[in-house]
């Protein structure tokens, strides 16, 4: 009867190993599509309209808490050049219909989403409804420029010599 050597052997675990890796991966992917698939039935259309959406695009998250409750399914550009969004919620999620939806990143480089701030109101947006208030998306470039911009200006006032003047009487 062969043996394995110790090298057929180690392969074969790595090969074990990898395939485990794989079904485990699918299993998780499979999982998390059934939810978003069947969630599907169930949601809710609200839109948003912003002058910028910069980095942000159709199937990115919408987040309220920091907790995901939906997702951008459409974006659009209307007739005044402003970008509609679609945003699909999880029925069963209440959005007041005075809360603001702003587009924000995970981090500086982070990618964006849309976080759902809540209103006070005891009215909520209805199926169809539409944010009322909404905050478009930072460019970094510009925030630099602009930082750098007011340095620069401070550096200027500070490097012109003060004047002093006198009354005379």
């Amino acid at each position: 009867m062969n043996e394995f050597t110790k090298e057929e052997l180690r392969n074969f675990n790595i090969g074990l190993g990898v395939l485990a890796f794989c079904l485990v991966a699918f299993m998780i992917f499979k999982l998390n599509h059934s939810e978003w698939e069947n969630a599907e039935n169930s949601d809710y259309i609200v839109y948003a309209t912003y002058n910028r959406t910069d980095g942000i695009g159709i199937g990115d998250k919408v987040r309220m808490a920091g907790i995901d409750i939906g997702y951008i399914a459409n974006s659009v550009l209307e007739d005044d050049f402003r970008a509609m969004l679609t945003l699909k919620i999880r029925k069963g999620i209440q959005i007041p219909d005075d809360s603001g939806a702003a587009i924000v990143s995970t981090g500086i480089m982070g990618n964006k989403y849309i976080e759902v701030e809540p209103g006070g109101s005891e009215d909520y947006i209805a199926d169809g409804g539409e944010f009322v208030y909404t905050q478009d998306a930072i460019i970094l470039e510009e925030l630099i420029d602009r930082i750098i911009s007011m340095g620069k200006a401070k550096l200027k006032v500070a490097a012109e010599p003060a004047t002093i003047s006198t009354e005379e009487d």
